[in-house]
């Protein structure tokens, strides 16, 4: 019995070592990847595409919903849903597709919503052998990445009086050191931090004025010499302490309370955070302190500035990102618009090797050079198999790990070969 329980123990480290290593080069594993902005380290990817890249693996069996891809090791995750009631979260070998396990969360949630969307609409955030994923109808789990064993289960609803937006929840948690914060929504527990071993509680935030959750991610910021967590709700975007779940800042230019279709990740740079709702506008708030705490300042405002579902990403000194269909890039530090162009139109961004990544819409895959001098465009292709969307747009996030692109479309996924040199 004493040989057996040493075998397994040693079998689970060499697999927690093997996750390791892999999650330690920089892996995607999470919502816009290692530092939540969409930003790759990865180099060595080609900087133009004459026709499209090679094509790894096609999977029509995701299942459905709008949320992103995350890479740990040798498996990629996805949440996807079968029905209205079946979401579930699974992991997949990278090499070859094969489902390796699929643990059901709960229901999809807000079905009768309008207009109608309803689907799975979260990624999964991976740490160390633990995966946590939450599901559009608010159930939280925190499950073992070697066979998907639930070890803990949260429901943001009934645990926390949570207050969904009308497309359910969409965010993805944010792993902040020992901690996992999540947004359930509603005056009382607008957003939690929750132990991520054991899911108790560590500390609540209360925003009574318009405190239902919005569709965006929480990040964590070091503003003006503090750790925020920085995330929207529905009538603000507001900063609050990492430590202690306080309430620092508010700021509400660049808030659409009256539909609560606050989407876009923010971004932080410095003490300046660039917030946008589609039917509102976008902008830069800066973040002072003084004797007497935190405030949000409007550095710029501007209706013409990138605000799609889609969201931005800060590139040097510049910014790039979609208003409508039309592709914008703008002066971080004032706001002014450097160019704009219809060429490539809407879609979500992944940024690797000084190029962008970019998902559209209409499910088309576009390559961009980033200059604030034009519009440079480096290639464009259609994935095969299109499915039939209908309504909704192809929403979902780009990925990018091991030189792999990773592309959702609903229930499809098509993982392509980026390098310069493949392998």
């Amino acid at each position: 019995m004493r040989i057996q329980t040493l075998l397994a123990a040693a079998l689970a480290i060499a697999a927690f070592s093997l996750f390791q290593s892999h999650a330690n080069a920089d892996q995607w594993n999470g919502w816009r990847g290692p530092s939540h902005d969409g930003h790759s380290k990865e180099t060595g990817l080609k900087q133009a595409w004459d026709t499209a890249p090679r094509q790894l693996l096609r999977i029509d069996d995701l299942g459905s919903g709008y949320g992103s891809i995350c890479v740990a090791g040798k498996r990629f995750l996805a949440i996807g849903n079968e029905g209205l009631e079946n979401e579930f979260v699974q992991a997949r070998d990278t090499a070859s597709g094969k489902l390796l396990w699929k643990t059901r969360l709960g229901k999809v949630g807000n079905p009768d919503q309008q207009p109608s969307y309803p689907a799975s609409r979260s990624t999964p955030v991976v740490d160390g052998n633990r995966v946590y994923a939450l599901g559009s109808d608010g159930d939280l789990a925190c499950l073992d990445i070697a066979d998907g064993t639930v070890r803990w289960r949260k429901q943001l609803r009934t645990d926390f009086g949570g207050a969904p937006g009308t497309w359910a929840y969409s965010e993805t948690p944010l792993i902040d050191g020992n901690r996992l914060v999540v947004t359930p929504g509603g005056p009382t527990h607008t957003l939690v931090a929750l132990d991520k071993s054991t899911g108790a509680l560590v500390w609540k935030t209360g925003f009574e004025a318009g405190g239902a959750a919005a569709y965006a991610s929480p990040i964590p910021a070091t503003i003006a010499g503090t750790k925020h967590i920085v995330q929207y709700v529905r009538n603000a975007l507001i900063g609050v302490d990492a430590a202690t779940g306080a309430v620092q800042w508010k700021f509400e230019r660049t808030a659409d309370p009256r539909t609560g279709s606050n989407i876009g990740t923010p971004v932080v740079h410095a003490d300046g955070v660039y917030g946008a709702a589609s039917l509102v506008g976008a902008g830069l708030a800066t973040i002072v302190r003084d004797n007497t705490g935190f405030i949000a300042k409007s550095a710029y405002f501007d209706r013409a500035l990138p605000s799609a579902i889609g969201g931005i990403v800060r590139i040097g000194n510049h910014g790039y990102g979609a208003n409508g269909q039309t592709f914008v890039c703008f002066d971080w530090a004032t706001g002014a618009i450097r160019w704009s162009e219809r060429g490539v139109g809407a879609g979500a961004m992944v940024v690797a090797d000084n190029r962008i990544f970019l998902h559209k819409e209409n499910g088309d895959v576009a390559l961009i050079e980033p200059s604030p001098d034009a519009y440079k465009e480096r290639g464009r292709f259609t994935p095969d198999g299109q499915p039939q969307r209908g309504r909704p747009e192809s929403w979902a996030y780009p990925a990018l790990s091991d030189g792999r692109l990773y592309v959702r479309d609903h229930g499809m996924l098509w993982v392509y070969d980026v390098r310069t040199a493949s392998r």
